[in-house]
């Protein structure tokens, strides 16, 4: 049975913090491909009763950036892996504010443990409900993987941001992704 909760409380927000994984969903109006990330580390915050945020640290794809642009739906779903079952899932509106989007700095200050980050997603939450996660299996949590923070240490900002607007152009469905600043265009 699921119930729906008034505001992310003290409970919610025990239940959020204590997972070390959680989901993104995203799609584009109309047609399109639904995209579902997991994501890790420490890249989630709850900044109020309705609103939470998260580091988009980058990988593959824009989808999630794309998507936000064109029309703002969102989802998140945390499952328990350990203890009491129980899955919820917060459902609202987000908006992206990119590396090179005025704003950025100040979001970026909620995970100051990650220097080099695509996007903070902040979202305003509508909807928040729990449900009973039977379904879920037992996981033993043995560590993060750090490929994704190790493979841009290496490279100078002015390297990582090309590679961002080359490999984040576009979404798989066309939309576009991160569009460089007029003044850096050629």
């Amino acid at each position: 049975m699921s119930k729906v909760h008034d505001s992310i409380d003290d409970r919610v927000t025990a239940f959020i913090e204590a997972q070390k994984m959680f989901f993104v969903a995203t799609a584009p109006s109309g047609h399109g491909h639904v995209n579902m990330s997991p994501k890790g580390h420490d890249t989630f915050r709850i900044i109020g009763p309705h609103e939470v945020a998260f580091l988009d640290l980058g990988g593959s794809g824009i989808e999630t950036v794309a998507h936000l642009r064109q029309n703002g739906r969102i989802t998140f779903m945390f499952c328990a892996m350990d203890g009491p079952a129980n899955i919820l899932r917060l459902y609202g509106k987000g908006h992206a504010v990119c590396f090179d989007d005025p704003g950025f700095a100040e979001k970026l200050a909620l995970f100051p443990k990650y220097p080099k980050a695509r996007a903070v997603i902040t979202a305003r939450i509508s909807r928040i409900q729990d449900s009973c996660g039977w379904g879920v299996p037992l996981y033993d949590f043995k560590g993060e993987r750090d490929q994704l923070i190790r493979t841009n240490e290496h490279r100078t900002e002015a390297e990582w941001r090309e590679r961002r607007y080359v490999s984040n152009a576009l979404s798989i469905d066309g939309l576009p992704g991160l569009v460089r600043p007029e003044a850096e265009e050629a």
